[in-house]
């Protein structure tokens, strides 16, 4: 057998596939993320130890900048008589020279004096123009450099800045302004260091190894005094909320709507904080060794579970193939001519299907769904062996000691108010009565007069049965006469035990109803009562004559065949002389012909041939008044089937012609064609195989479609004139349904008048 042709034997595969992914998934998930954060705080505890030496590097390279601007206030060869002396500034310059290079972080060293028109350096004396023109600042121009340079009264660095030599050579430095002599409330004169960027960032970068991320060192005032972007750069105003409120440690912050990891630290010395931002993402790079060594372990797992899963599917699946076999060997599934086998069906489906020799499903949409599986159960008992679970779906108390139908009618139901009908059926829909300790269910029945109604209720050993059910038939009708002021007919069946006994009930029950007298409101009768056996007991007695007739206007062969066995086991036993069995017994074959004149089938009478009616035994009549129950059954049921297909039809044609009527439904229709809503729902469904609604909605659609290409009617016309009176919610469902708008779809279709001739004439 090849199992994989079988959806079954694939849903087993993939639920234990599933069963093995969901800890599976947990796992990875897990573990990659704990990876993940391992090595975060591992990197950022990393970084963090690094910015830290960067900064005591730092600070301590800055120190030795204010240790040479100290040597050089109080270096007489620096003093102003011997740098403006022309005998003595030459070694004046050297000296400079020397100090510049003692310090790899000089790339050039000034010294001016306030108030002088002259800068001195390395490599020589300059005019202060000559100078301010000959090194150009993007942000720092002659007078502010002038001024800066006269009155800085502390050590002062500026931020990086872009210099443009003589001949356009551009380069990004830093200025360190230290005046002198240190410490003095009044300088003579200012040492200006100019460093370039690459020379602070190239430490940095040797400092923190391979990070790729953006590095900051912001003054004390917060600002940036160099940054070095290996990534991505963020925006301004993500830089001002991050300098804004930055503090030491590592934190983490979204920045231009990213996850942003933040280490930073602050000196001590002079305030400066350097930091680092990298995007969080980046983190997840860092694990690609740990993330291919679980998708290795992830996959050698995948192909052992599928194995695995292989075998138990097989295993699970192989007594329901052993089950299918001999299901099809021994109920081979009938197929009308014409029709293929198919061949996906559900072999659980298959088996119950041939276990039950009948097929059964359960509308699921409500409201119908409950009403169709009460209805099936006070007709065919409890066929379904999923009968359990739905009660519980459907929350029925159906687990007490008795259970009864009811059935219960009012008059002149041709002319019954569409909400009465509804209020009725709300009324009976689920009632509760404490007093009584009963439970009872409402069921829509085909005739628009009549609602079923199922019964539960516990028993008492002060109180007969009989009583009981008499005392609840009596608060249902002044139920209904308080609530809805109608006085209603009700005929009741036996009480039975056991939930696949109320059909017995439901016949009794439609016995009772109709030996009830038209018109006498508030009338009602008990099947038990109305059935007592006459004194001549050898005669069939009268309850199993009303349900017999009952059962065969159902076309209820299971009831119908109990009843005739019951009657020929009565027979048998009662010792009766064998001219009486046999008059008798012609009162069943009676029985059953007047019901088959009743319902119209006349040549029943005319199947009868004479060794039938005087068969040698019991027996032998008992097999001719079961074929004929079984034959009358039939007729009923194909008659009942035929309505139904009219029936359906009618509702087809009226559906038609009126689709574009906004207040066409299910209660329409039943009112039209005089049957309950629920009827006209399921037996639509079951006929069709689409239900009422999913009809309704595809005729407007094709009548919008047309309208759409063909006409140039506004929008909001056309869909009032199919029947639709709320627009938004049409269009939402008209784009869900072809993925354009309606006015796309015009636009997309739209035919002019030409072509819809030329297509008409075509």
């Amino acid at each position: 057998m090849d199992y994989f042709k079988s959806k079954l034997f694939l849903k087993y595969i993939w639920s234990y596939l599933f069963i093995l992914l969901i800890p599976l998934v947990f796992m990875t998930v897990f573990l990659y993320e704990n990876a993940v954060k391992t090595l975060r705080t591992e990197i950022e505890s990393s970084r963090l130890a690094q910015l830290s030496q960067t900064n005591v590097t730092i600070d301590s390279r800055m120190k030795e900048l204010s240790e040479i601007a100290s040597r050089i206030s109080y270096d007489n060869r620096l003093s102003s008589y011997r740098v403006t002396n022309t005998q003595t500034s030459p070694e004046a310059i050297r000296a400079l020279d020397q100090y510049k290079a003692t310090s790899s972080m000089i790339d050039e060293i000034y010294l001016y004096f306030h108030d002088d028109t002259r800068i001195y350096s390395s490599k020589g004396l300059t005019d202060f123009e000559v100078f301010a023109d000959n090194l150009s600042f993007e942000r720092w121009d002659k007078p502010s450099l002038y001024n800066d340079l006269n009155e800085t009264k502390h050590p002062t660095v500026r931020p990086a800045d872009v210099v443009t030599k003589t001949g356009g050579v551009q380069d990004r430095k830093l200025a360190y302004l230290i005046p002198i002599t240190p410490n003095s409330l009044n300088p003579h004169a200012t040492v200006m260091v100019f460093i370039k960027e690459s020379q602070i960032t190239n430490l940095i970068d040797s400092i923190l190894g391979n990070y790729q991320g953006l590095t900051y060192v912001l003054d004390a005032e917060g600002q940036v005094l160099t940054a070095n972007h290996q990534g991505d750069i963020l925006s301004i105003d993500a830089l001002a909320a991050l300098f804004n409120t930055i503090t030491p440690g590592i934190q983490e912050r979204t920045l231009d709507g990213k996850a942003h990891s933040i280490v930073s630290v602050q000196s001590e010395t002079n305030g400066w904080t350097y930091m680092t931002v990298m995007p969080s993402s980046q983190f997840f790079s860092s694990v690609l060794d740990v993330r291919s060594f679980m998708m290795m372990i992830i996959g050698i797992v995948l192909l052992v579970g599928v194995a695995i899963a292989l075998v138990l599917a097989k295993m699970q699946y192989q007594p329901i193939s052993t089950l299918v076999e001999f299901a099809a060997s021994r109920f081979p599934e009938k197929k009308p001519d014409g029709e293929s086998r198919n061949g996906n069906a559900n072999e659980l489906e298959r088996i119950r299907s041939a276990l039950q020799n009948y097929s059964s499903r359960i509308d699921l949409q409500e409201p119908y769904a409950r009403n169709q599986y009460l209805s099936t159960l006070i007709k065919s008992g409890n066929p379904d062996p999923l009968s359990s679970e739905l009660v519980q779906l459907f929350d029925l108390k159906l687990n007490k000691d008795y259970l009864f139908v009811m059935v219960i009618g009012w008059n002149d139901s041709k002319h019954a108010d569409m909400e009465l009908r509804r209020r009725i059926a709300s009324s009976l829909a689920q009632i509760e009565l404490p007093d009584l300790q009963a439970t009872g269910y409402g069921v829509e029945l085909p005739q628009l007069d009549r609602f079923g109604l199922i019964m539960s209720f516990d028993s008492d050993e002060e109180i007969d049965l009989i009583t009981r059910i008499k005392q609840i038939m009596e608060q249902i009708r002044g139920l209904l006469l308080d609530t809805l002021s109608i006085t209603p007919l009700i005929g009741a069946g036996s009480a039975y035990s056991q939930l696949h006994e109320l059909t017995q009930s439901y016949v009794e029950a439609c016995s009772a109803f109709d030996l009830l007298v038209p018109g006498e409101y508030g009338s009602s009768a008990l099947f038990e009562e109305m059935s007592k056996t006459p004194s001549h007991s050898y005669w069939i007695p009268n309850h199993m004559q009303l349900k017999l007739v009952q059962s065969l206007k159902q076309g209820n062969i299971d009831i119908a065949s109990q009843m005739i066995r019951s009657s020929v086991n009565s027979l048998q036993s009662s010792m009766l002389p064998a001219l009486l069995v046999r008059c008798i017994s012609f009162d069943l074959l009676n029985t059953i012909l007047k019901t088959a004149s009743e319902l119209g089938e006349h040549q029943m009478l005319q199947q009868i041939a004479p060794n039938m009616v005087f068969s040698s035994s019991l027996e032998e009549l008992e097999s001719v008044l079961l074929l004929l129950a079984s034959q009358l059954c039939n007729e009923v049921k194909k008659d009942t089937q035929q309505e139904e297909q009219t029936l359906i039809d009618r509702i087809i044609e009226y559906i038609d012609a009126h689709f574009t009527d906004h207040n066409l439904s299910l209660d329409t229709l039943a009112y039209e064609f005089e049957v309950s809503p629920s009827h006209v729902s399921r037996s639509f469904k079951e006929k069709t195989g689409i239900n009422f609604l999913q009809y309704i909605w595809q005729k407007r659609l094709d009548r919008v479609f047309h309208q759409l290409k063909t006409t140039d009617t506004p929008l909001k016309d056309l869909i009032q004139d199919v029947g639709y009176l709320d627009t938004p919610n049409f269009i939402r469902k008209f784009k869900k349904e072809t993925g354009l708008t309606p006015g796309q779809y015009r636009k997309l279709h739209r035919t002019t008048g030409s072509d819809a001739g030329n297509e008409s004439a075509s």
